[in-house]
Parts: C-alpha cells; sequence; structure tokens
C-alpha cells in the first residue's frame, strides 16, 4: 500500500517537472503563449489526478464507517 502511496506522489511531481521543464524551453524560444497553454495542461492533468485520488479517500472513509 506504501508504494502506490509514493508512486502517486512521484507522478504528480513529474508531471510538475516536466510541465516547468516545457514551459520554460517554450518562454525561452519565445513562444509564450504556448508555454502558458503548456502549464495549464499541465496543471489540468494534475488536478483531474488529484481529485481522483480524494474520491477514492472518501470512498474508503465511507467504506470504515459503514461497513457495520
Amino acid at each position: 500500500m506504501m508504494g502506490t502511496e509514493i508512486n502517486e506522489i512521484f507522478f504528480i511531481a513529474g508531471v510538475g517537472i516536466l510541465t516547468a521543464v516545457i514551459h520554460t524551453v517554450l518562454k525561452q524560444s519565445g513562444k509564450e503563449e504556448f508555454a502558458s497553454w503548456a502549464t495549464l495542461t499541465g496543471f489540468i492533468v494534475i488536478m483531474f489526478t488529484v481529485v481522483s485520488y480524494i474520491g477514492d479517500l472518501f470512498n474508503k472513509v465511507r467504506d470504515v464507517f459503514l461497513s457495520n
């Protein structure tokens, strides 16, 4: 169980680092608009991932309290 939690953290961090690198490269090459879109896309991917994990957490909490 601990391994999947670490994998989730590494996934989020990896997407963040990759997004930052892409943003920097695009901004350095003068394509600020594409850099903004890349950042927005990375943010949306991370938000969907986090929302999915929060949904799983709520389901587990519900199962704990409703398992009579």
